[in-house]
């Protein structure tokens, strides 16, 4: 009889051991996001001081992976990736750029530093679940293995140029729709992003120059991929002349994004 109890409670302590791990409570970060983060301007200084997060990176750090899957993985991975995006910034904050924190320093070392391995992206400060991981191993290894290309506008690396940081937590039940409402603030900010219809030519982001393949492996040229993402009568006009637009990419600011 004991031994029946004893084997019962292991088993349902093991059940609620997975049960925590599996459910990641968002809802600190996105208060942090909520109270610090206004049209993607984030404010690094209110961060610094927060403890939220701070206690939201020790429950990720806490999280095992392996028992996430699907939505809930991808969202959880995001999460990680923006948080301690956000943790690096705020532990050497203030600093004019993320490429600040390259070796060599500054937006003009970024070649040599990537060439180099050298990067804030290459460097192991992220812990999950006692496995060190970087930025970059986040983003390429776990993140884009997924196949969604609208990662890309929700990964946010601190630079004025990349997409705004979003003021709540991806959470699974509703990522499709975070995403989907991430691809068209993007796409809406004209300094990134313009389009002229008339002479048939635009000027987007370089992350679609850079991700070019993540965009193709859904069967779509760019163009024709992100039509969706404009205004219902701007994204019919590209998405009927995509073969017939002349392609820029602007210049990418990497100043830090508050």
């Amino acid at each position: 009889m004991l031994a029946q109890f004893l084997c019962c409670a292991c088993a349902f302590a093991l059940l609620c051991s997975f049960s925590a791990q599996a459910n990641v409570d968002n809802s600190g970060f996105t208060a942090l996001l909520h109270d610090h983060v206004k049209d993607g301007r984030v404010n690094y200084k209110s961060i610094k001081q927060d403890k939220r997060l701070t206690d939201y990176l020790a429950q990720l750090s806490k999280t095992d992976p392996k028992t996430l899957s699907g939505k809930d993985e991808l969202a959880f991975w995001i999460n990680v990736y923006n948080a301690f995006t956000l943790k690096v910034m705020c532990d050497n904050y203030p600093l004019k750029s993320i490429t600040d924190l390259n070796s060599p320093s500054g937006a003009g070392g970024l070649i040599f530093a990537t060439i180099a391995k050298s990067t804030i992206w290459d460097k192991q400060f992220i812990e999950i679940n006692g496995k060190k991981y970087s930025l970059n191993g986040v983003e390429n290894d776990i993140i884009r293995t997924k196949g969604d290309p609208r990662v890309h506008f929700a990964m946010v690396c601190a630079a004025k140029s990349c997409p705004p940081l979003r003021n709540e937590a991806f959470e699974s039940a509703k990522l499709n729709e975070q995403l989907e409402d991430q691809g068209r603030i993007f796409l809406a900010q004209n300094k990134k992003n313009w389009f002229d219809f008339s002479k048939k030519t635009c000027q987007i982001s370089n992350i679609f120059n850079w991700f070019k393949g993540d965009f193709e492996k859904t069967g779509k040229p760019v163009l024709q991929y992100i039509s969706r993402f404009l205004p219902k009568e701007q994204g019919e006009m590209l998405l009927a002349n995509a073969n017939n637009f002349s392609v820029n990419y602007t210049e990418y600011d990497w100043s830090i994004n508050e």
